[in-house]
């Protein structure tokens, strides 16, 4: 009875793909394999490549060569391809495979490869050339200014761009190797750009722009999965002030268009999302969000304002306490569990109060504003000191509104709990001295206690037993 392909196990695994690796590398030399032989070695070493264990011959140094050299010996064939998806999962599983194939120097093979118009050799060698990046030797600059690896990227998103353009009116099914070779495509461009300072992003603007605008978001799903996250993360290290970039962020004919898709992002993801994924996956975006503003004509500034800053309806209570897109933006400022969305949402709501701290202040409430303030050193408005409310807020219509909480003055309830005693008053004195001395044995907090101060500086005064309570 035949033997399934790719079915061994334990030591008849290991000397399968020990033979087929030896099959492969005699027939570099002698050639004396059927291209139908050829496939049929390399997709049975595909099959037990996928698990490494007796799979060890493929990632030797030789097994490595023998791929990567049918890998590049024929481009566009199926053979090519074959080794290409081999060599691809062992990047995947083994990382010390990535070392050995930029050893052999065939990166530039891989990068003029990467330039014709083919999705399966897009997504495989943008596959290969991203698990270059990670923890290898490879020169990337090299790659970039002699062998144009950024300009073949930017090619090929706009060849995405094109066919999303398209979409609409093609009858054709889809094909899944589309998105994928995108999303490969995308997280090379964010990896280049990421360690390559010096690449000209700018010409990428355009056909990412396009593939946003066109690209349907899924609400009840994850709002950034790829390739929209991908997209947002390329867009975050794209250069955006050049006119090619600022005529696709902010064109005239459909004004706020992009700033709209991406707000509409922002308040899907931190609807559905949890902690680690806003970490994650929507720091970026509020980041790219606050790039926009930052180089934005007035009239996407005010509708990226208009969206995020707390409304006159936010200010009928403490600010942060709503379920809109400004609330929980707020309520995520001291997400402890995510420090870079806590610092990007500082920033985006200091960038839109102009980088002032009155207006700071103003926007969001001291309460928010004060440790961002103090972490970069910014003085505090002298009104704060005066203990004086704040009149002239974005959506506040001229109403006193309370600089701490940015809550309407007007709108603060009115305590129903009747005044403590002085014998109340007392006691909570004394639990408040005794909380300040467990903090400071316990090296939670190293001050005075300010009770104590307060008897020593003669502004605490201890009732005599018999005191009665005054009315």
């Amino acid at each position: 009875m035949a033997t399934a392909l790719g079915s061994l196990t334990g030591p008849a695994k290991l000397a399968a793909v020990s033979g087929l690796l030896e099959k492969l590398t005699k027939d570099l030399q002698l050639s004396n394999l059927s291209l139908q032989e050829r496939d049929s070695a390399l997709e049975e070493l595909k099959i037990y490549g996928r698990d490494p264990w007796n799979s060890d011959p493929i990632f030797t140094k030789e097994g490595v060569e023998t791929l990567t050299r049918h890998a590049f010996k024929n481009p566009l064939s199926t053979t090519s391809r074959n080794a290409l998806r081999v060599l691809c999962n062992a990047m995947l599983l083994k990382p010390e495979t990535r070392q050995r194939f930029v050893d052999l120097g065939f990166e530039a093979q891989a990068c003029e490869l990467l330039k014709i118009d083919d999705r399966d050799d897009e997504f495989l060698v943008s596959r290969l050339l991203l698990f270059t990046t990670y923890g290898t030797t490879i020169n990337l600059q090299k790659l970039v200014d002699e062998y144009a690896l950024a300009s073949s990227i930017i090619e090929n998103l706009s060849r995405h761009a094109k066919r999303v353009t398209n979409q609409a009116a093609s009858t054709s099914a889809a094909n899944p190797m589309n998105e994928m070779a995108l999303v490969e495509s995308l997280k090379l461009l964010f990896n280049i750009t990421s360690l390559c300072k010096t690449v000209d992003s700018s010409p990428a603007v355009p056909p990412l722009i396009t593939l946003l605008s066109k690209l349907d978001v899924a609400p009840q799903q994850a709002p950034l999965s790829p390739p929209l996250g991908q997209i947002v993360n390329a867009l975050m290290n794209a250069n955006l002030e050049s006119e090619d970039a600022k005529a696709s962020l902010y064109p005239e004919e459909i004004a706020g268009s992009v700033t709209e898709k991406l707000i509409q992002l922002l308040d899907l993801s931190m609807k559905v999302y949890s902690d680690n994924d806003l970490e994650t996956a929507v720091s970026p975006l509020v980041c790219l969000i606050s790039r926009i503003h930052e180089h934005a004509p007035p009239s996407t500034r005010d509708f990226i304002r208009k969206k995020l800053l707390p409304t006159e309806e936010d200010r009928q209570g403490v600010l942060g306490q709503g379920d809109n897109l400004p609330a929980r933006l707020l309520q995520n400022w001291t997400n402890v569990l995510a420090p870079q969305l806590r610092t990007a949402i500082a920033e985006v709501f200091f960038d839109m109060s102009d980088k002032d701290a009155t207006k700071f202040i103003e926007n969001v409430g001291y309460g928010f504003a004060s440790g961002f303030l103090f972490q970069r050193n910014i003085p505090v408005p002298e009104y704060l000191k005066d203990g004086q409310s704040m009149g002239d807020v974005s959506g506040s219509g001229g109403r006193a509104v309370n600089p701490i909480t940015g809550q309407f003055l007007d709108a603060e309830g009115v305590s129903e709990l009747p005044e403590m005693t002085d014998e109340e008053k007392e006691r909570e004195a004394e639990r408040l001295f005794v909380l300040f001395e467990r903090l400071n044995q316990l090296g939670v907090i190293s001050v005075q206690n300010p009770l104590q101060q307060a008897v020593q500086e003669g502004r605490f005064e201890e009732l005599p037993d018999d005191a009665e309570d005054v009315d």
